[in-house]
């Protein structure tokens, strides 16, 4: 961008920017408006709070604020491997070592089994709202559409503080592995600054050049980026097969005898840990507007990818278990010690780059993602609209996934891994939850056309089921070993189901592709995502809270200003146009 005037005839900076590009609305062009503006927060609230977007307005109106479009250049097979590189990550060299040992035992292959279920259930729902709505801003457009402008800010705002620090997450990690391959401690890859407090001191410089290098490359071309993840994500798949044949040729079977040590609930807390190495797949549906044919691509890529994923941790845990005893496995290295203790101290090795390629894939699908949650949320104005810009030439968002990079680099260059690992929250989970209801909503609500008895039943029949399903997740989390909360929840949330189901009439069916068995499989996932919810540490809420706060003050004083007026510009402009319209039809009638 070079100096010059902008198109509202402000002076932009030598940098090229100025503050049309961060607040070009009404309420900030001037003190006065601005306080005139705050005067009238509560008249704002009540018309934004609960304000839905429309399919047509995503799909045009909105994804038009970006002046050029992304580019339409992928196909089924590029979502597929997306989704396994976006997925597959380090979660399986870590979190099965704490699941098997502690809670599962041999049984942890059930627990894979349940957990990628219950992240399948999400996919299908996802799938859904991706091929009738394939923008940019994944659940963020579908919480908006469906449940109001309100939630989808505070989830978008949210998930976008989990994908950073799960980027620097990832990206110091990429660290600690590299430092394996070379039989080095992982700090002596970083430098120590004494003078800054101890979780902050070990700078890591590789953390954040990785981070460069898949920022530029994401800038550079979608379909670029999307061969890049192919061959390295065939490459890790490559070495997990490697791994399997291996460990199978040293296989115990009489390390299975004991399968459940800890009885179901042993299983079933596995499987709430196990279900975070599933996560990603959501950053994968922002890609939906890049992707050729969505009502064929987008179903085939993402419920393709999670089945083979799943299938994948299946063979890979089972075979952990036929190596070693459960009660052996190290927590931390679980795959890297139990081929040391079969003589094949070698595979370390192997674990390592299969790790190193797992993370640099996870990477290239968590800046993609985030940088398109972004545009979206720039293209609403909740966020600063220069970030919903498309580059002309590349036709990929290059400003926000520089600004989002910039922030995971910075943020992975100082902060140990300790640190990240206790700010991953519940986000994921809530995000999950929420687009379940959405899509219940999606198809049993269109405002004008649902009768109000409907309406009535169907808030009925939801505040039961959300009801229900928290009091499933709360009577596990308090630790009771009796069946008798189970026995009056479950039921009250299958019989609110099936009220759902009996009671209350469709009244939108999916065009192109759409989840089976509705209301069964969304009320399952939200109620499944919830119970998982109930196994997050009580510190994940308060940080939650904490965060959620600072996103209310920035709703309240910038973001509800900010879209209120970008919302009254595109109704007036829409208004516009249709008398026009109107004006141009009785003119032709009145000369015929």
């Amino acid at each position: 961008m070079e100096g010059g005037e902008n198109e509202n005839g402000g002076k932009k900076r030598g940098c090229g920017c100025s503050k049309q590009d961060f607040l070009p609305e009404e309420s900030f062009q001037s003190c006065r408006s601005y306080l005139n503006a705050l005067c009238n927060t509560k008249s704002r609230l009540r018309d934004r709070l609960l304000a839905r977007s429309a399919d047509h307005m995503e799909l045009h109106e909105i994804r038009g604020r970006s002046q050029h479009e992304m580019k339409k250049r992928l196909n089924w097979w590029d979502i597929i491997w997306f989704g396994i590189g976006a997925v597959m990550g380090s979660g399986i060299f870590v979190l099965t070592g704490e699941a098997a040992r502690n809670h599962s035992g041999p049984a942890v292959v059930v627990s894979y089994l349940i957990s990628g279920m219950t992240a399948l259930l999400s996919v299908l729902c996802y799938t859904e709202f991706c091929v009738e709505l394939p923008v940019a801003g994944g659940s963020f457009t579908y919480l908006r559409v469906e449940l109001g402008d309100f939630v989808a800010y505070i989830a978008a705002g949210n998930i976008l503080f989990e994908y950073v620090v799960a980027g620097a997450s990832v990206a110091r990690s990429w660290t600690s592995y590299l430092a394996t391959l070379f039989n080095h401690d992982p700090n002596s890859f970083r430098f120590h600054a004494s003078s800054f407090p101890e979780d902050y001191s070990h700078l890591d410089p590789i953390a954040a050049v990785v981070s460069l290098l898949i920022c530029i490359a994401a800038c550079m071309s979608t379909k670029g980026s999307s061969r890049f993840n192919s061959i390295a994500t065939i490459v890790h798949v490559l070495v997990l097969l490697f791994i399997l044949i291996v460990g199978l040729t040293k296989a115990n079977p009489q390390h299975f005898s004991n399968f459940a040590p800890n009885g179901i609930r042993g299983i079933l807390k596995a499987s709430s840990i196990l279900f975070f190495a599933y996560v990603g797949f959501d950053g994968v549906a922002t890609l939906g507007e890049e992707v050729k044919n969505p009502g064929r691509d987008i179903p085939i890529g993402l419920i393709g990818s999670m089945l083979i994923i799943i299938l994948l941790y299946c063979l890979l845990s089972a075979t952990l278990i036929l190596i070693q005893p459960y009660y052996q496995i190290d927590v931390n290295a679980p795959f890297t010690l139990a081929f040391q203790a079969i003589g094949l101290k070698w595979a370390k090795y192997i674990v390592a780059l299969g790790a190193l390629k797992g993370m640099t894939t996870v990477l290239l699908a968590n800046i993609l993602g985030q940088a398109r949650y972004f545009t979206h949320i720039g293209r609403t104005h909740m966020a600063p609209p220069f970030l919903a810009t498309i580059n002309e030439k590349t036709r990929t968002p290059v400003n926000a996934t520089v600004v989002m990079t910039l922030v995971n680099s910075i943020v992975g260059f100082f902060t140990s891994l300790d640190v990240l690992a206790n700010l991953l929250s519940l986000t994921t989970l809530l995000i999950f939850s929420l687009v379940a209801l959405a899509l219940l909503v999606r198809r049993y609500y269109v405002g004008g056309e649902t009768t109000s008895s409907n309406r009535n039943k169907l808030i009925l029949f939801l505040m039961l089921i959300i009801g229900s399903s928290i009091a499933t997740a709360v009577y596990w989390a308090i630790g009771k070993n009796g069946w008798t909360g189970y026995a009056v929840t479950v039921p009250i949330w299958f019989i609110a189901t099936l009220g759902l189901n009996l009671m209350v009439k469709e009244a939108k069916k999916p065009k192109l592709w759409g989840v089976p068995l509705v209301p069964w499989l969304p009320s399952a996932s939200f109620a499944t995502n919830v119970f998982i919810m109930a196994s997050v540490d009580g510190a994940s809420y308060v940080r939650f809270g904490i965060w959620t706060l600072l996103l209310l003050l920035y709703y309240v004083f910038i973001a509800l200003h900010a879209s209120y007026d970008a919302a009254k510009e595109t109704t007036d402009t829409t208004s516009a146009a249709t008398a026009t319209c109107l004006e141009d039809g009785g003119a032709s009638q009145l000369h015929h």
